[in-house]
């Protein structure tokens, strides 16, 4: 377990700070309701990721428009260095494991050899990311998840099979790491078989869509109110949610998150609000 559970769920795990960035971004319009048709949780389709979609560009193509001509992708030649990079720092030349801890453990979308439930220490799940494309848009931003320093937590680590190393990473590179806003470290991932080393994506804390110490009411209403094309961020936090249910893992923090964001779901269906 990440943590123990509680009787009473509250989001109190949330840091509580002042963030400039923060609050350049609480304000009144952020709560408003998109125009018709921005975002697929207003027509009732639910988009999924697909290697597909990563290999052949039109992911990227519906989300990328979003950010504006300035915003920096990169590019395939950084991709393919930035692979090479983390290859070359392996703690020992062996096989390559990749640690997820949220989507990545519902619908990876790269090809793996093996899955095993692990628990990594040092990190811990943060909704910490702003989202203004994909389950996020202009009108209604959203939040997604990282991991920040400190604690542990417990995901799935999956094994790559040697001679597919660099296709795999490759379809990962393109889904993690397009807009540069992740990290890429090596990990000590504990496994019921024994440690392997393994590849997780943590948050870049230089980036400019990184946010932190937001505090808890203000993680809950974006995680309420974040929709885009790609869906929204309250469904994001529910199947992170269920996928750590199914197994068997309880994460604290998370379950509060879900518990906080139905209610405040539930109090606006009430008031009659988007």
């Amino acid at each position: 377990m990440d943590t123990a559970t509680s009787d009473r769920p509250s989001a109190s795990g949330v840091q509580n700070t002042d963030s400039p960035a923060a609050s350049a971004w609480h304000n009144d319009a952020s709560m408003t309701s998109p125009k018709s048709g921005r975002d697929s949780s207003l027509n009732g389709k639910r988009y999924k990721l697909t290697r597909e979609s990563l290999l052949d560009g039109s992911h990227y193509a519906r989300i990328s428009a979003a950010y504006g001509p300035n915003f920096r992708f990169m590019t395939d030649a950084e991709r393919a260095a930035h692979i090479d990079g983390i290859l070359a720092r392996a703690p020992y030349r062996g096989s390559v494991w990749v640690f997820g801890y949220g989507s990545l453990m519902w619908n990876p979308a790269f090809h793996f050899a093996e899955e095993r439930t692990a628990r990594i220490h040092g990190f811990h799940r943060q909704f910490c990311l702003w989202a203004r494309s994909g389950r996020g848009s202009p009108e209604r931003p959203g939040l997604m998840l990282s991991i920040e320093s400190g604690g542990s937590c417990n995901g799935v680590a999956y094994r790559i099979a040697r001679h597919a190393v660099k296709t795999e990473l490759d379809i990962l590179w393109r889904r993690e790491m397009r807009s540069l806003s992740y990290r890429p470290l090596w990990v000590t991932a504990h496994t019921q078989k024994g440690a392997e080393q393994a590849i997780v994506f943590a948050v870049n804390r230089s980036h400019e869509r990184y946010v932190p110490g937001l505090d808890a009411k203000t993680v809950v209403r974006y995680l309420a109110n974040g929709a885009g094309l790609n869906g929204t961020c309250c469904e994001y936090l529910f199947d992170t949610v269920d996928h750590l249910r199914r197994l068997g893992i309880r994460d604290e923090r998370m379950e509060n998150l879900a518990w906080d964001v139905r209610a405040l779901l539930q109090q606006k269906r009430v008031r009659g609000q988007r």
